[in-house]
């Protein structure tokens, strides 16, 4: 019995003790609190964007053979360089429309395509963003120009990812690598390290398929933009990606679009989740810009579309874009606080001799060669100062060649006796690019520069049969250029529509016409029709 009383009393005290022991442990740590242990931690984070380059790695105008400081990347670096100076948490990216659009860019395929493709040389353009470090890029429509083998052999000397999801090959697997998702090191508000990942992926306008039809039919084709973030930032998601960034070749619309659109950033940043930021590219527009003030879901102060940040930075490296996150991690966990887009002018910045202009040197030089041979001579000025109200001797030109190459195209088929009509633009008309974008060409000899001023892109001559109803409507679409003009209000009225782009004007040579301006168009700038029972092209005849 005293045995059994004994560890009775022995259980108690164990019973009592306990909890005893319990509390204390909860009251006493086993080291003690650091003040740091309850500062949450914060990170700015910057990314800092490029897009439609168009191979101006240079402040150079090949076309007028002389330095500039309006555009090339040689300045934006300087930028570039400041930014990441002021923030060491610093992200670099290029939306595409890298590889072509300029003399530089023509010379690489022209005299180093085959060692580009072998992998034998870096593409010289990739040697530039190699040196500058960036941490991601993305494929612009125009670098299918040159076919998909110059573009893989591209890539392929890249010491950074290019992405693309929505481009399959035609069995259905992803083409291009789709997204990466990277760990970055930053450094938080309290002066500790921190990882976050971060994902990119890309996308380019399902349009490729038929501006450059050549080069991909049967070999690729291009699921929408919004279908493939939906089906594709769920996996990043899944695999971790703290911060996800939309590299988006595609432009800015006000509303919403329909299924294959090419200007898909609206929608990216309204319809789909999980995206933190967004790089927009194709239409060489700005954002955020007062253009967009007061429009629903855009937030031009901020520089968001749905509260999502986006930027724009026109073209040729005349403006960054830099995009602000402001992230918190908390439950081990990131995310985005706070945001803003910007863009920045690269006016004031030099170019000196810095790692763009030492890197791309070489090439730089035997372009100004290429550049310089002659090919021929005018014995008028050709330029473009009024192309978009008179005929206009650099479209002349341009639409003379095109219906000489029909005409030889057509001798031996059974379209040889159709009218051969020809289609040209102006593409350097002033507007949005500057009171000094024009073709001005003085009599004398020419060089190549003379001719690629003349046209500036790598594209293909397609030849289509038509009837005279079609057009008719094609130059009901080219007269949405100008307002309409009310003759009896009188006084100054502007002609030219300032969101009309003037490389859309088509002037259709081998027919006469009139346009009547004081009829409102029958199509807006977007190809819509607006006034479906307008005619404003009058005495349409083709010879008498």
């Amino acid at each position: 019995m005293r045995i059994q009383n004994r560890r009775c009393s022995v259980n108690m005290t164990l019973r009592i003790l306990l909890p005893l022991v319990m509390i204390l442990s909860l009251i006493l740590p086993t080291s003690p609190i650091k003040a740091e242990d309850n500062k949450s931690s914060r990170v700015n984070l910057s990314i800092l964007a490029t897009t439609d380059v168009h191979a101006n790695m240079m402040d150079y105008d090949y076309y007028s053979d002389k330095a500039t400081t309006e555009f090339g990347l040689a300045r934006t670096a300087q930028l570039i360089s400041k930014h990441r100076q002021e923030n060491p948490n610093t992200l670099l990216v290029d939306n595409g429309d890298l590889i072509q659009g300029n003399p530089l860019g023509e010379y690489a395929v022209k005299y180093e395509k085959n060692d580009i493709i072998s992998g034998a040389k870096t593409h010289p353009i990739i040697e530039v963003m190699n040196q500058l470090h960036y941490d991601a890029g993305t494929l612009g429509n125009h670098e299918f120009n040159y076919g998909l083998d110059f573009l893989d052999g591209t890539i392929k000397g890249a010491d950074y990812p290019i992405v693309n999801a929505n481009i399959k090959t035609m069995s259905g697997e992803k083409r291009f690598t789709p997204y990466v998702i990277q760990d970055k090191t930053v450094t938080d508000e309290n002066g500790e390290k921190q990882q976050v990942k971060v994902g990119y992926i890309g996308f380019v306008p399902p349009q490729i398929m038929t501006w450059d039809k050549k080069n991909l039919e049967g070999r690729i084709q291009v699921q929408d933009i919004v279908e493939s973030a939906k089906e594709t930032i769920p996996k990043m998601k899944a695999e971790g990606a703290d911060v996800i960034i939309a590299l988006a070749h595609s432009g800015i619309e006000k509303k919403a679009q329909s299924a294959g659109a090419e200007n898909a950033v609206f929608d990216l940043a309204a319809k789909v989740n999980g995206i933190d930021a967004i790089v927009s590219g194709h239409q060489h527009g700005l954002f955020p810009d007062a253009e967009y003030k007061g429009i629903d879901k855009f937030n031009v102060d901020k520089g968001t579309i749905n509260g999502i940040p986006v930027v724009m930075s026109s073209s040729w490296g005349k403006y960054l874009g830099v995009i602000d996150l402001k992230l918190e991690k908390t439950d081990g966990a990131w995310h985005v606080s706070d945001s803003k887009g910007s863009i920045e002018p690269i006016a004031g910045s030099v170019s000196a001799e810095n790692e763009t202009v030492v890197t791309v040197k070489n090439t730089h030089e035997n372009t100004l060669k290429y550049i310089r041979e002659p090919v021929g001579q005018t014995k008028t000025d050709i330029n473009s100062f009024f192309a978009q109200v008179k005929d206009d001797p650099s479209i002349q030109i341009v639409t003379d060649a095109q219906k000489w190459y029909a005409e030889n195209k057509m001798k031996d088929t059974e379209y040889k006796n159709l009218p051969i009509l020809s289609a040209g633009a102006p593409f350097k008309a002033g507007g949005r690019n500057g009171s000094s974008y024009y073709t001005n060409i003085a009599a004398g000899d020419l060089a190549i520069k003379n001719i690629g001023d003349l046209y500036l892109y790598d594209n293909t001559v397609q030849i289509v049969k038509l009837n005279g109803s079609e057009v008719k409507d094609w130059l009901e679409m080219s007269a949405g250029q100008f307002n309409q003009i009310d003759a009896a209000k009188g006084g100054s009225q502007a002609l030219l529509n300032d969101s009309y782009r003037s490389y859309n004007f088509d002037v259709i040579d081998g027919v006469t016409y009139q346009v009547d301006v004081t009829k409102p168009a029958k199509y807006n700038e977007n190809g819509t029709v607006i006034h479906p029972d307008s005619s404003r092209i009058v005495n349409l005849s083709y010879q008498g």
